[in-house]
């Protein structure tokens, strides 16, 4: 019986690796899961996890390895998950990764492709400080690329728009920091594996899809 396969979504805040990995769910047929969506949803909820992610998370740090894998594996087992899953945000230090091979190992999956997507920090400034969300519903928009129709307001559900507080210049630029300190060596773990495929992120969202449906192929 053959495993079902995972693919992962790794790159900088602002990479689109959310964007790409909502493109590639559909097309195989699997869930998408965002680790920083869950999380967000947790500090929302003010859950026990959500309480100690908050600080990380409004800091531009990564939350702890524990919680990481804690909130991923809890995730994975759901039955929707079981022919296989993107996801996005996770693994994002060497830590998570050994982890998150474990845990695919128990949970009978094969990460299949590890698409990490790079781009320049003056691109990601410009793509996140003129993002703004949703409060009520979560929807994402940006004030130069996707504009809601009316200001300030959600063209889904009419909620508040607002931006996020890891969305401002001064934290983007901790994140960006943490990354490349944290995530570096996750690149070369995964390079190692022979499973990682390097995408330029900075072009616009259908030329990057292309490449990654290359890198599958």
């Amino acid at each position: 019986m053959s495993l079902a396969d995972v693919y992962v979504f790794a790159g900088p805040p602002g990479s689109g690796k959310g964007t790409q990995a909502k493109l590639l769910a559909p097309k195989l047929n699997v869930p998408h899961i965002s680790l920083g969506d869950l999380l967000r949803e947790a500090v929302r909820n003010a859950s026990k996890v959500g309480q100690i992610a908050k600080n990380y998370l409004d800091a531009g740090k990564l939350v702890p390895d524990n919680v990481a894998i804690d909130v991923a594996e809890e995730a994975v087992k759901n039955e929707e998950c079981r022919n296989g899953f993107v996801i996005d945000g996770f693994p994002r230090t060497l830590e998570q990764a050994v982890l998150f091979d474990k845990m695919l190992d128990k949970l009978k999956f094969n990460l299949k492709r590890v698409f990490y997507i790079d781009i320049p920090l003056e691109e990601i400034l410009k793509r996140l400080t003129g993002r703004r969300s949703c409060r009520t519903c979560g929807a994402i928009y940006h004030l130069t690329f996707s504009p809601p129709k009316a200001e300030g307001k959600c063209d889904v559900c009419g909620g508040e728009l607002y931006q996020r507080r890891d969305d401002t210049d001064e934290v983007i630029r901790v994140r960006y920091e943490v990354y490349k300190k944290q995530t570096a060596p996750l690149i070369d773990y995964y390079t190692k594996t022979g499973k990682l495929a390097y995408i330029n992120g900075n072009k616009d969202v259908a030329e990057v899809f292309k490449e990654v449906n290359k890198a599958i192929s």
